[in-house]
């Protein structure tokens, strides 16, 4: 694994192959990524990325989808996709920033593949902004470990699975703790996080896989015409017993339903 100086960061994971770029969701780095990517290997060659105000990556003073995604495009375009188009997934709030960046840079993209987010305003945040709030309270000054902060973390989000998940940002800073994650941003940046860019005649022509969380919310059958509109030439999978992190709860079928769709001839 390698990565490169930019102002996104990025590893690189196998050698070989057509390159997949991934893009993570809110809270989350391209590392999340890393077991996927390796199983994908020899056959494909991946490039996690962390999205601007996540892992390695520079902070930005505002959020918006079309800044983020013209950001990406600027990176692929400098490098992995400065030879011809690659292959993009993103999930979540990287779903949004991956579908925003097909359209507005389709020469970049082969095929694209969405996980469990649709190309609509998703007005209830609140979930998200509980999150948020439960980790703001957490006082890293006084914080002595990772795991007196999981403990503090247990009442407000009792799910293990999601408290080891967001406190893969928590890293330690000289005697103490820091994030790498925005979180006073994203915080107040939630509406536009919820929200998706309107296109007015825009399509992506290649193909796309629409990848669904059965026990998810994020993608309905209501939502197809809007998905349908701007990318004619979609097909949408659902992964049974998942919910809406779908790579970290079926990953060996979620690993199989993208190799099959990027190799495909």
């Amino acid at each position: 694994m390698t990565a490169e100086t930019s102002p996104l960061n990025a590893q690189h994971v196998g050698e070989t192959g057509e390159t997949v770029v991934f893009l993570h969701g809110l809270f989350g780095q391209g590392k999340n990524f890393t077991q996927i990517a390796k199983a994908l290997t020899p056959e494909l060659h991946s490039v996690l990325i962390d999205l601007p105000n996540h892992g390695a990556s520079e902070w930005t003073e505002t959020f918006d989808y079309v800044e983020q995604a013209d950001l990406v495009a600027q990176h692929l375009r400098s490098t992995v996709a400065s030879a011809g188009p690659v292959h993009l997934v993103g999930h979540s709030m990287g779903g949004k920033v991956a579908m925003v960046l097909t359209l507005r840079h389709p020469e970049l993209v082969s095929r694209l593949a969405i996980v469990d987010i649709s190309p609509v305003a998703h007005e209830s945040m609140g979930e998200f902004d509980h999150l948020i709030s439960s980790l703001s309270r957490l006082n890293l000054d006084q914080l002595t470990s990772r795991g007196e902060a999981d403990e503090f973390l247990q009442e407000p989000i009792p799910e293990k699975m999601v408290r080891g998940f967001l406190l893969q940002s928590l890293v330690r800073s000289g005697d103490g703790f820091r994030w790498r994650v925005n979180l006073d941003l994203l915080h107040k940046s939630l509406p536009a996080i919820g929200s998706f860019p309107e296109f007015d005649g825009e399509q992506f022509a290649g193909p796309v896989l629409w990848i669904a969380g059965a026990n998810s919310g994020y993608v309905q059958d209501e939502y197809e015409p809007a998905m349908r509109k701007l990318f004619p030439r979609v097909s949408q999978t659902t992964i049974k017993d998942a919910g809406h992190w779908v790579h970290a709860e079926k990953p060996e079928v979620f690993t199989a339903v993208l190799r099959a769709f990027f190799t495909a001839d």
